[in-house]
């Protein structure tokens, strides 16, 4: 799935996180219901490691079995790319992080972690179908003007260098999606998509 709009280090996140194959990935919706530091074992020096679980109530799948996660594992700290989520039951988000077997995951600061509401309706219509759409695309990051793609199946994702925003314009309301001749391009709207694309040089 090609979708920008991620960590820094992945400006295709959410469209990555949620088209790629042979990956372990789960992408969900979901509310934290409590939070338990537990013991995960030991480091090489005998020193018990901790880690946060979150139980957590899971809204829908977008990628994964169907088998629903029940826990979430994640770091103490953000110094150690633990993620912080809103206990309670009344934040929902939506969480792509890494499987680990039996109803498990596990995330970073690193995975694409947002509360569901700050997600466009584009966004929240997508993650059914049209992300996946993409999985094939390639979401080039523009880092300054110019920038170029170099060959047909990228897309060239603009947010930073226009909004210096990595959940800009293109994020919101645009997904890359592979059209018959076999090129990407950027198309917008919330509807199944027909012939309405944006050209490729102009996101």
């Amino acid at each position: 799935m090609s979708v920008p709009g991620s960590m820094a280090s992945d400006p295709g996140g959410l469209l990555t996180a949620v088209g790629l194959p042979g990956v372990s990935l789960r992408v969900i919706r979901a509310k934290a219901v409590s939070e338990k530091e537990v013991d995960s074992g030991n480091d090489i020096y005998g020193n018990p490691i901790k880690r946060i679980q979150y139980e957590i109530k899971q809204i829908k799948m977008f990628k994964g079995p169907d088998k629903d996660i029940e826990f979430i594992y994640t770091a103490p700290s953000s110094a150690v790319c633990g993620v912080s989520l809103d206990v309670g039951g009344k934040k929902e988000y939506l969480i792509a992080g890494k499987a680990e077997g039996n109803g498990k995951m596990h995330i970073t600061l690193c995975d694409f972690i947002v509360p569901w509401d700050t997600l466009s309706t584009t966004q929240k219509k997508s993650l059914n179908h049209r992300y996946q759409m993409g999985c094939e695309c390639k979401i080039t990051r523009c880092p300054m003007i110019p920038c170029y793609i170099s060959s047909p199946d990228e897309c060239l994702w603009m947010d930073w260098v226009t909004e210096k925003n990595i959940n800009g314009h293109q994020a919101k309301f645009f997904a890359c999606i592979k059209r018959s001749d076999g090129s990407c391009a950027w198309y917008r709207g919330a509807a199944p998509p027909k012939q309405e694309f944006l050209d490729i040089e102009d996101p």
